[in-house]
């Protein structure tokens, strides 16, 4: 096995164990199956292409190509040519695929069921990491770098997974690039020769090929083993002895950070980024359980975390440092005494496989029980999870206050303090104006921020014309909000999020908060939490009450009392509500959209009479243009490895059909100075200026010298000039001289044409038929440059064509399929490229003083 098959293997080994690390993402192994097989035939076509040889960029182009048509086979078959050529349908089923995937990725919970667009984002990811390993590491014999990519492969997957086996999947990948590395050192250690030791041979010691003792092991080699060995160890052990570099991406549990019993800062993962997974989950899964005091289920959402920093298109919490968990909490602030509160006692059980960085509380808790690692955030007044704790199965005890403000007291709350204003109603420069003028429109004639804060609940929830729906896209960039207030169907991640925008413009302090809603009351008289319980609301700050809650999202948890007008409402208060009323959710009145597939809806093949009910906005998806600009940068993927082949097919057409083949061709000479004239006998059939066809032949073409008003007649005897006599004869020289390169045969402008032929006949070899045409050929030439009176040269292009088949068939497979696909002749082009540049740039020259380019001097 030869060094770069070996290398090859082991980078195939190796993108695959590191694949390895994505398993525990989906919940089937099939797709790695299927990465597998077509990583195979890539590496297949690397090999098959480095073997011809092709230039090395080529190498991977072609290997791009393969890996095109693989997953056009497996993924878009039905829309392309027998099942294998791309097709712009294909190229729009795989934009296709990767929206599904992009959605089935925010829907679903890890591990996450294997849909199509799953799996293709999956395979397509996993050929795009192998083809760039190896190129680099085999191609263009660098392994060292090919790490990089492995590494972006497996960041991706501990990034998404929160498996406890991390550390298998890094030893797997570890273990890929090692024999990739070893794989190389082999490689370059075996151009070296043989390996001499400086130990003497024991008695009857047995000696290999190499020059080795059989069964010693090349010291460098050994050498290369003990470095990784120790290597690996060290990165599989040295984090464990540093928890200060656990945290972000990679710990999916969130960890405080700093120095001191007492101090750091809160980092965990943001809950809004599974928020919309779990309201689309197919199985409504119980997260917790919970009995509270009697009478206070009704309005008891569990808390998780608030998010206040606002960056215009999205709110996530604030970094803030962190403190141990005191026995009692402090006081809510800007809560009065005057405010009528009830003391409420909690006991919660956390399911056991479900693990939340934060703890779901109610707000304002003034007491928790809970054992374990948490931390106090004492601004959010949430409990954090510390070095890996998480709620998986824990159960605690809440004490907390349930606020009953009256609508009087919000209406005549004073001015929050300036540290509160100045925090909380922070808006970016890029918050499109929309929102802060739709705000205006709505809360016109208010007269307080809590008439304002009403109208705008009661405008999202009640009289807005706004529509709930989990399915539609979450968004993304500034204008998101905007978008959302033109469509007017979303979830309640864009209702809190544009109530509390809206309410930041008209000075009132506001945050989001993530958490649950009450839940469903049990027979046993608990309350059950499930999955779909999720949600998120704004939170306005109120001085005298503090942060209080408002519900903009229609048919979703309750009205707060303080927010209910006098007339009846329909919102139902009954704690099973939450679960119970959800339009877009499984329901028992089915609608237009209830009786389409979700995937329909996905592609906007449902009809529906709601703008945008497909999900998302018009501008999502690629457009026509960009369709149409992947597909010509497709073709010209295509086309590009082809461009070699392509102009040596026409050169060699225009060489051997500028003459007729059977034409007889005679050189007079006369005069001092050598010119000559040309007669070509033979029956003209047509005849036109500066070009005719003779008879005989496939359609055969002359270039005739004849410049004069009158074009030559049937049956008539045209001269050409000596000039393009000569350029015909060259020309099928050009022609034999240039099929020998391309077999191998490189020319040699200093040999006669004589000695040149037989260099050709004898390197082929050919056989008495193609040698007698190649030495024709070369008579041909001599005559034309040296003979006075030059003899009749009839049938070039027959000899050509015969010289040309006998060098193929001397040749073998690789040679003719490298002489076809890369020709060493076509370098040709690039001479002729750079003759025309330098020709341009000298007639560009030569203009600028006194011609167009130029300014000409003034006449005295």
């Amino acid at each position: 096995m030869s060094g770069r098959t070996r290398m090859a293997l082991c980078s195939t080994a190796a993108t695959l164990l590191t694949a390895c690390a994505l398993l525990p993402l989906v919940d089937s192994s099939v797709w790695l199956l299927q990465a597998a097989f077509l990583l195979v035939a890539q590496t297949a076509a690397g090999a098959l292409a480095r073997r011809v040889p092709l230039p090395r960029p080529v190498t991977v182009l072609a290997q791009a190509v393969v890996s095109l048509l693989l997953l056009t086979l497996v993924c878009a078959h039905q829309q392309a040519i027998a099942g294998l050529v791309p097709t712009p349908e294909s190229l729009q089923r795989f934009s296709t695929l990767i929206q599904l995937g992009r959605d089935d990725v925010r829907q679903y919970a890890i591990p996450a069921p294997l849909t199509d667009g799953i799996r293709f984002m999956l395979v397509g990811g996993v050929l795009l990491i192998g083809l760039a390993v190896d190129g680099i590491a085999v191609t263009f014999r660098s392994a060292a770098p090919a790490g990089l990519p492995l590494l972006a492969l497996y960041a991706i997957a501990a990034g998404l997974s929160r498996s406890s086996a991390d550390w298998l999947w890094f030893l797997l990948g570890a273990t890929g690039y090692l024999l990739l590395l070893l794989a190389e050192g082999r490689d370059r250690l075996s151009r070296w020769g043989r390996v001499f030791s400086g130990a003497p041979r024991p008695p009857g010691g047995r000696v290999t090929a190499a020059g080795q003792e059989a069964g010693a092991a090349v010291a460098p080699v050994r050498a290369g083993r003990r470095i990784g060995a120790v290597a690996l160890g060290i990165a599989l052990v040295v984090p464990l002895a540093l928890p200060g570099l656990s945290g972000g991406l990679f710990d999916p549990a969130a960890h405080g950070r700093g120095v001191g019993p007492g101090g750091g800062t809160v980092s965990a993962v943001n809950p809004l980024v599974s928020l919309q997974d779990s309201l689309n989950q197919p199985e409504d899964r119980q997260v917790l359980t919970y009995r509270t005091t009697p009478g206070t289920a009704n309005d008891q959402y569990l808390r998780i975390v608030a998010e206040d920093d606002f960056d215009g298109s999205t709110w996530k919490p604030t970094v803030r440092r962190i403190t141990d968990v005191p026995k009692v909490l402090p006081a809510p602030p800007g809560l009065s005494p005057a405010v009528r509160t009830t003391k409420v006692r909690t006991i919660i059980k956390a399911a056991g496989w479900y693990g939340q960085d934060w703890l779901p509380m109610p707000y304002p808790a003034s007491q928790v029980s809970i054992g374990g690692r948490w931390r106090y955030e004492p601004v959010g007044r949430t409990l954090v999870g510390d070095r890996g704790q998480t709620t998986k199965g824990v159960s605690y005890e809440v004490t907390s206050l349930a606020v009953a403000p009256t609508a009087q007291q919000l209406a005549d709350a004073p001015k929050p303090p300036p540290d509160v204003m100045r925090e909380f109603t922070k808006v970016p420069a890029s918050l499109p104006s929309v929102v802060a003028a739709k705000a205006r429109e709505v809360t016109a004639g208010a007269m307080n921020d809590y008439e304002r804060a009403v109208k705008l609940q009661d405008y999202f929830a009640l009289n807005g014309g706004f529509t709930y729906n989990t399915n539609v896209h979450a968004g993304s960039g500034p204008g998101a909000i905007a978008r959302f207030l033109r469509q007017k169907e979303g979830f309640c991640i864009h209702f809190s999020f544009a109530m509390a925008a809206m309410a930041r413009t008209l000075g009132i302090p506001a945050r989001v908060a993530v958490g649950f809603t009450p839940g469903t009351l049990t027979a046993d008289g608990s309350m059950s939490v499930g999955l779909r319980d999720a949600h998120a609301w704004p939170e306005l700050y109120f001085e005298g009450v503090g942060w209080t809650r408002f519900e903009p999202t229609p048919n979703r948890g309750s009205l707060p009392d303080y927010t209910r007008s006098d007339t009846p409402s329909d919102i139902s208060s009954d704690p099973s509500a939450p679960s119970q009323a959800e339009p877009t959710a499984p329901s028992s009145e089915p609608t237009a959209q209830d009786n389409c597939s979700t995937a329909e809806k996905r592609v906007g093949s449902c009809e529906s009479t709601i703008p945008g009910a497909g999900g998302g906005s018009g501008d999502d998806g690629p457009s026509a243009g960009q369709i149409t600009g992947i597909v010509a940068g497709a073709l010209a993927l295509l086309l590009l490895p082809l461009i070699p082949m392509l102009w040596r097919m026409r050169v060699r057409a225009s060489r051997l059909g500028e003459w007729d083949s059977h034409a007889s061709v005679v050189l007079r000479v006369s005069g001092s100075r050598g010119r000559g004239v040309l007669r070509a006998r033979g029956r003209v059939a047509r005849a036109g200026k500066g070009r005719a066809s003779a008879g005989g032949g496939a359609d055969p073409r002359v270039r005739w010298g004849h410049t004069g008003p009158e074009q030559p007649a049937a049956g008539s005897t045209v001269e050409p000039t000596a000039d393009e006599a000569v350029r015909h004869v060259l020309a099928h020289w050009r022609e034999i001289t240039d099929t020998a390169w391309d077999h191998g045969i490189p020319p040699d402008d200093s040999e006669t044409p004589r000695r040149a032929a037989e260099r050709i006949v004898r390197s082929a070899p050919l056989g008495q038929d193609a040698a007698a045409s190649v030495h024709r050929v070369a008579s041909a030439v001599e005559q034309v440059l040296y003979a006075r009176t030059p003899s009749p040269a009839p049938g070039l292009a027959d000899d050509v064509r015969q010289a040309r088949a006998g060098v193929r068939a001397s040749a073998g497979r690789s040679t003719r399929l490298r002489a076809l696909l890369v020709p060493r002749s076509a370098v040709r082009l690039v001479w002729a490229f750079s003759a025309w540049r330098r020709q341009a740039a000298a007639g560009l020259a030569a203009s600028w003083p006194s011609g167009r380019f130029g300014l000409r001097r003034a006449s005295r």
